[in-house]
């Protein structure tokens, strides 16, 4: 039995490879050697996927992560910041994952281009932030943008805006992978093109994927050859995502041979974050586990708050020379997620992800830091940008904070209605009104100009 499962595996897998070949030859030049490259790292992932046989992790082996690889942030802050901060910034990258689209919120367009505050962006909070870094410590800290095939073209029309601003910005595009078919595992595109129903049969293949495309690009050698040593990792819809100096000055003032390669900064869960990735121990490793590993039975106690206490913000620090090292060696490991969709015309195909945070156990040293609950602030839903646009919030260069007459940690819950629940439901509406001293908003029917809005944290009927 086993003999013919192996046998079927390769069959499958040289079935791919021509398949590949075949995409490969119908273009030519600089389309035809990138898409080769993305190959290569398709074929890996296709090829493991073949060789999975059952659950990721045994759930009888995981263990409580040893306390000092999980360190409190008051902890690490409280060693205080050296005189030469500008030492420490001129080490580092900011990294922003730019690949995702604003569909969630009613958007076609790339995400990051979404007015979030006073007419403010997502990019442009990003791009003021670190230019205030600069200027503020006459540093040179670059913004590296990994956008994919569906936000690069819409992005750099953008980023023109930014060309007086002291921030140097560098782009580069994860790979393009195809879509297989469910059934017969095959690529459903019969051509690279990206026109028509072709492009359909392409997908970006998660943010796991920065690691070889930030490889391949050539970007990563240039940084390193720059001085640059370690990166801030992102997603750019994360507000509290700023660069911390605590969390640098640690990383970068320990001795060589001791240096963390890796640093994934983790908060406490509520109830609303019980499916979030957390981290554990096993076999011996800091290993970040995901709610699609844990075995059924198990799904209950990986919610609960009691046992499993914090969950992954995607925010990461990791070192340039450590990505240089894995890759080349083609030592780092991911759990591949496997990702079912359904496509217009009906048909049933598998994506295969990988997630940037779950390359942690590949890499010496790693740490968890236990952040406070404003470094995540993800905005998903047009519920999450109405919290950012009101008066919970104050902005100062590009950084929102949260309002001292909060008396509250978390923020109140926001329920809308489906009137509001794209993009252009104008939320300058709510914003002068709201938060400071809520715990539940609930937002119902449209809009009557005769009828605004009532104050904070009633029920508001339908109109």
């Amino acid at each position: 039995m086993a003999q013919f499962q192996e046998m079927m595996r390769q069959q499958l897998e040289s079935s791919m490879h021509a398949e590949l070949e075949k995409l490969l030859d119908t273009s030519t030049g600089a389309e035809r050697e990138v898409s080769k490259k993305d190959f290569e790292g398709f074929k890996n992932i296709f090829h493991r996927f073949l060789q999975v046989k059952g659950p990721s992790v045994e759930w009888i082996k995981i263990q409580r992560p040893p306390e000092d690889s999980i360190q409190p942030y008051d902890k690490i802050a409280a060693r205080g910041l050296p005189d030469n901060v500008a030492d420490s910034l001129n080490k580092l990258v900011v990294v922003k994952l730019n690949g995702g689209l604003g569909t969630s919120m009613g958007c076609k367009g790339p995400k990051s281009l979404i007015s979030v505050r006073n007419e403010n962006t997502f990019l442009d909070l990003t791009v003021q932030q670190i230019e205030h870094l600069n200027k503020t410590y006459n540093t040179d800290v670059p913004l590296v943008l990994m956008n994919s095939f569906n936000t690069d073209e819409d992005t750099k029309k953008i980023l023109q805006k930014y060309t007086h601003h002291r921030v140097k910005i560098h782009t580069f595009n994860q790979s393009r992978y195809p879509r297989i078919n469910k059934e017969s595992l095959l690529p459903v595109s019969t051509s690279l093109s990206m026109t028509g129903q072709s492009s359909e049969g392409w997908y970006p293949p998660g943010h796991g994927d920065i690691y070889a495309s930030f490889h391949n690009s050539g970007l990563l050698d240039q940084l390193i050859a720059q001085g640059k040593e370690y990166i801030f990792v992102s997603n750019i819809d994360n507000l509290g995502a700023t660069v911390d100096l605590h969390i640098l000055h640690h990383l970068v003032s320990q001795p060589n041979g001791k240096r963390c390669e890796f640093v994934m900064e983790v908060t406490d869960k509520t109830r609303a974050d019980v499916k979030g990735g957390t981290l554990i121990q096993y076999e011996g490793k800091l290993r970040l586990l995901e709610i699609a590993q844990v075995p059924k039975a198990h799904v209950d106690e990986f919610k609960s708050v009691s046992k499993f206490k914090i969950f992954n913000t995607n925010n990461l620090w990791i070192s340039l020379a450590a990505i240089k090292r894995l890759q080349e060696q083609k030592a780092i490991d991911m759990e591949i997620i496997v990702n079912p969709k359904t496509l217009d015309g009906g048909q049933n195909v598998v994506q295969l992800e990988t997630a940037v945070g779950a390359a942690i156990k590949s890499f010496d040293n790693a740490l968890g830091i236990n952040v406070p609950r404003s470094r995540f602030l993800p905005v998903k839903t047009t519920s999450d940008l109405l919290l950012v646009m009101s008066n919970l919030y104050s902005l100062d260069a590009g950084s929102l904070t949260m309002s001292p007459k909060r008396e509250f940690p978390t923020t109140p819950h926001v329920k809308l209605g489906s009137s509001f629940t794209k993009v252009p439901f104008q939320p300058r509406t709510f914003s002068k009104w709201f938060c400071c001293y809520s715990f539940l908003i609930v937002i119902f029917g449209g809009l009557c100009p005769s009828q605004p809005p009532r104050p904070a944290g009633r029920w508001v009927p339908p109109i």
